[in-house]
């Protein structure tokens, strides 16, 4: 088949929807179709069309539909869709409507759709391939790795807050790496630098030098407020690095209602309890990693290929 995957991503973004969308791309291409990534739909022939983000991409997606009524429709569905727009925006409400399949990235993403829309729902787990190599983390710190770009519903800057209330006999360090999407999150993010010997920000960095850093550090903390299923945890799963998360819907249908990592959402004091708990406590830390070691299957390059072949065969048959 000739796919058209549209993403609201341009080429070489380092945001989640292009690394999803090139990902997916490969998996595709492995299955024996062709794809083309773009921005918007202009009417390119294709079989079939994937639309990432049913707000952002909403316009292709009912061009796509007007133009082929009778070829089948995917939109998969983000964060900002499943917890925020498909409630109050029209345009994600169309393509929703309008779509054969929807994919969510994680199992409680199901809860916040409309029973109707239910059957048509498919969960596939983003997956990663983990970096070659053997990653040590440093001797001299306890470090905790936090990734992603700098934006208010990530909270970017809850673990450098909670690494501030630690106490003096701690060697927990914060890096940081995501670029700033605004003057004043980098205002922010230089101006905790300087003020907080715990903390550290090297901002954008490759995706590969990111899952490095991922991997030799110790803990990786996800304080967002908001999220579909976020890449960086299944990057952290991947690398068995446990995470410390706050309690959402998203974090929850990856790692499970009874993972004892999570904290409250902007709660500081309680990310700092965590941070300390993970450092001093063996055994919770030893819980940490057994649990992250069980969920490993699941963001593995062949378990989502596999995902994809399925529904892509369902469509066509």
């Amino acid at each position: 088949m000739k796919i058209s995957l549209i993403t609201p991503a341009p080429p070489r973004s380092r945001k989640g929807n292009r690394i999803t969308a090139v990902r997916w791309s490969r998996h595709f291409r492995d299955l024996g179709h062709s794809v083309r990534i773009e921005e918007e739909y202009h009417g390119r022939e294709c079989d079939l069309m994937v639309g990432l983000h049913a707000k952002r991409s909403a316009r292709s997606i009912k061009r796509f539909r007007e133009d082929h009524p009778d070829r089948p429709l995917i939109v998969a569905l983000t964060g900002t869709d499943l917890y925020k727009d498909i409630r109050t925006n029209a345009d994600a409400q169309l393509s929703i409507d309008l779509a054969d399949r929807l994919i969510v990235l994680q199992s409680m993403g199901l809860r916040e759709l409309p029973e109707r829309l239910r059957e048509k729902v498919h969960v596939i787990v983003q997956s990663v391939k983990v970096p070659a190599g053997v990653f040590r983390p440093r001797k001299s710190a306890f470090e905790v790795c936090v990734v992603g770009h700098l934006r208010p519903v990530k909270d970017p800057f809850r673990a450098a807050e909670a690494a501030r209330l630690l106490n003096a006999s701690s060697k927990i360090e914060v890096l940081q790496m995501g670029g700033a999407l605004s003057r004043e999150m980098a205002d922010r993010a230089r101006d905790e630098a300087a003020t907080n010997p715990r903390y550290r920000w090297i901002g954008e960095v490759p995706r590969w030098k990111a899952l490095r850093l991922l991997s030799r550090s110790r803990l990786h903390v996800l304080s967002s407020e908001m999220e579909g299923g976020a890449n960086v945890l299944c990057e952290a799963i991947a690398c068995a690095i446990p995470t410390i998360a706050s309690r959402i819907s998203g974090s929850i249908g990856l790692l499970g209602e009874d993972y004892p990592g999570y904290f409250e959402v902007k709660d500081t004091d309680g990310l700092a309890s965590m941070l300390e708990r993970a450092e001093k406590d063996a055994d919770f830390y030893r819980e940490l990693k057994k649990w992250n070691e069980r969920l490993k299957s699941i963001v593995k390059p062949s378990h989502e290929r596999k995902c994809w072949e399925a529904l892509l065969s369902g469509l066509t048959a």
